[in-house]
């Protein structure tokens, strides 16, 4: 698996490039729609992980406390 990452990391290099360059090209020329359009989906892979962690933590936290509860209420 680790052979597979470092074989395919020149090219994701690579395109970080041309993408890069193709948005400046058309920054340059007074289309700024395409490198907002990056930039959303940019952001939207950040926040798509964290999102996620949150939903799984408050699922986790919800049925703790419900267990919680539950052993409680057996005990008493």
């Amino acid at each position: 698996m680790v052979v597979v990452v470092l074989l395919t990391a020149g090219d994701a290099m690579a395109q970080c490039a041309m993408c890069r360059s193709t948005l400046e090209n058309n920054y340059s020329n007074g289309n700024p729609g395409i490198a907002a359009g990056i930039n959303t989906g940019i952001l939207y892979l950040l926040v798509m992980p964290y999102l996620a962690v949150i939903t799984l933590g408050y699922f986790w936290y919800k049925s703790s406390k419900n267990a919680r509860k539950g052993l409680l209420n057996r005990t008493a």
